[in-house]
């Protein structure tokens, strides 16, 4: 992976990420700089870029998504729908090119360095530094320096008013007529990601639309894996549930999902798990794995040790596949623990399953063999939907308070009629910590970011990732190791924006979020923002460049650093 810095004035360093065959004309200005910082964010420091593969090079290949080294100019990615004109995403990347033509062509780079510089880190010796600082600390200092971006504007789109931080998300559209309601989001080894779809695509809100019989399978850069998407196994309507395992191998579970007014009957298709191998190649049968009492499954997780644990939505049980097994698979009744509508599964360090309950309000831990441990009932816990494990076993659940999934008896017509109804009085959405020996906090941690909190992801650095149902924004939370988090910050304080969060006009309404090994941030925009239940679904997944510490995939079990 090779890379270009060319050094001007004190404290000017231009780059770009070289891409091409060789011999190809580069050019070299603030545009391929911004580009070059943001996707190299989590792998620069002193101005040298370092790190391991696949993440930094998927990381230079991604930064061709943002600039076009041969002109200067902005890729074809960004420039186009559905990014382009249709989100604001292009315009604060013009802005900030605009920030560093300040220290280029304007009054110096004094101001930059010193605005840039993040709490408690060293000043930025150059301005490719500089940018890297921004895009890994987006909520520091924002109007400072967008007034510094206007005193040289030389770029056009740019922005009008300060954003809420310095985030650049890009919207993912595969082919282009593939992806309709995305639920979730698993990355296998050479950081490619496989992601479950709820129904099969079309455009028109009001054509009906029955279960998905596909499985995507994107590039980092958003292109489809070689004969992607992926048919077979018995795939039908897939929604929270899909994982990669350690093998490569994909599973992806059959909730049944379908819009209003598809004529299919569901039941004979959500009582099975699909699998598939590395290359695509459907190893379930026609039919589905079978096995172990699956019901309505949801979320689906594999452990270190390759087993798959799926959660049954359906039928208030977990299905545990040992070693990948399927047809060792067994079924986990849980009846005597209280829970209901098992909907999202984590893994602690210790191998331990620990399982939501959406119907139930409590959490229940399941020991590695699958045996009941306990139930925990955090205070003011209520319709609990995904979980992720930090490095030091602590649990973070997504406390939503106001929607039922739809299985066992509910109906998407009933959770549409939640979300579109006034939220109960004193709901505060929010997410829940449960200690390792069980222990709930007393209180779950709130903030304007967290608006029908959804998906949760723990990034390298134990930092906790939330997508939102709405809100069109992103929640960022220092988690336990307080250390990583900026200078003084608590466990549980947001990063992101408390008045806000993470705001991006690329989102829609989220379920699934993953950190990929380069740093990013994927979110699934997997329902319209007025959803029409004949084809509710959303057609994008949004990628943060660089926002995140990396984390090494296949994810199995908590978070490692790659």
């Amino acid at each position: 992976m090779l890379y270009l810095t060319a050094d001007g004035r004190p404290g000017l360093r231009l780059a770009a990420a070289l891409g091409g065959p060789a011999g190809t004309d580069v050019v070299v200005n603030e545009r391929t700089t911004v580009a070059a910082a943001y996707a190299f964010a989590q792998f620069t420091r002193g101005g040298e870029v370092a790190g391991s593969s696949p993440g930094l090079p998927n990381a230079a290949a991604i930064s061709h998504n943002l600039a076009d080294v041969r002109t200067g100019g902005i890729a074809p990615l960004l420039a186009a729908p559905p990014n382009g004109r249709q989100t604001s995403t292009l315009a604060a990347f013009d802005t900030l090119a605009d920030l560093l033509a300040s220290c280029a062509r304007g009054r110096g780079c004094d101001a930059l360095l010193r605005l840039a510089r993040p709490p408690g880190q060293p000043k930025p010796g150059d301005s490719f530094q500089a940018a890297a600082d921004i895009a890994r600390a987006p909520w520091n200092r924002v109007a400072a320096l967008f007034a510094l971006a206007r005193t040289a504007p030389v770029y056009r789109p740019a922005l009008d008013a300060a954003p809420d931080a310095w985030t650049l998300a890009l919207r993912y559209a595969g082919n282009g007529h593939e992806i309709n309601g995305p639920g979730n989001i698993a990355f296998d080894a050479a950081g490619n990601a496989w992601v479950s779809n709820n129904y099969p695509f079309v455009l028109d809100p009001l054509t009906p639309v029955c279960g998905g019989r596909t499985v995507l399978a994107l590039t980092p850069t958003g292109g489809d894996l070689p004969g992607a998407p992926y048919r077979g196994g018995g795939l039908y309507g897939a929604g929270f549930g899909i994982a990669v395992d350690r093998s490569g191998h994909a599973w992806v579970s059959n909730f049944g999902f379908q819009g209003r007014g598809c004529t299919v009957d569901p039941s004979p298709h959500y009582h099975s798990v699909s699998e598939f191998a590395p290359d695509g190649r459907a190893l379930s049968p026609a039919t589905g794995w079978r096995f172990g009492g699956i019901s309505q499954p949801q979320g689906t997780v594999a452990d270190r040790s390759g087993n798959i644990w799926i959660a049954n939505c359906g039928n208030r049980s977990v299905t545990r596949v040992p070693d990948g097994h399927a047809a060792s698979a067994r079924n986990l009744a849980l009846g005597g623990t209280g829970l209901v509508k098992p909907f999202d599964i984590a893994v602690d360090p210790k191998g331990r399953a620990w399982v939501t309950g959406n119907g139930s309000d409590n959490v229940v831990e399941l020991a590695p063999d699958g045996r009941p441990l306990r139930t925990v009932t955090p205070p003011g816990l209520h319709r609990p939907l995904g979980i992720a494990a930090d490095q030091e076993g602590d649990l973070w659940v997504a406390d939503d308070q106001v929607l039922p999934v739809p299985c066992e008896g509910g109906t998407t017509a009933d959770f549409a009629a939640a979300l579109n109804a006034a939220p109960p009085a004193g709901a505060r959405p929010g997410m829940v910590m449960i200690r390792p020996d069980g222990t709930a906090l007393p209180a779950p941690f709130t903030n304007g970011g967290l608006v029908l909190p959804w998906g949760v992801a723990i990034d390298g650095d134990d930092h906790v990732w939330v997508a939102n149902f709405g809100g069109h924004r992103l929640a960022e939370l220092c988690g336990v190791r307080v250390g990583a988090c900026p200078p003084g910050y608590r466990t549980g304080q947001p990063i992101s924006p408390a008045a806000t969060g993470y705001t991006s006009d690329g989102l829609v309404r989220n379920t699934g979020l993953q950190i990929d090994p380069s740093g990013n941030v994927w979110l699934a925009n997997n329902w319209r923002t007025v959803p029409v239940q004949t084809n509710p679904g959303g057609h994008e997944l949004v990628v943060l460049v660089g926002a995140a510490a990396p984390v090494r995939t296949p994810l199995a079990g908590p978070p490692q650093r790659p």
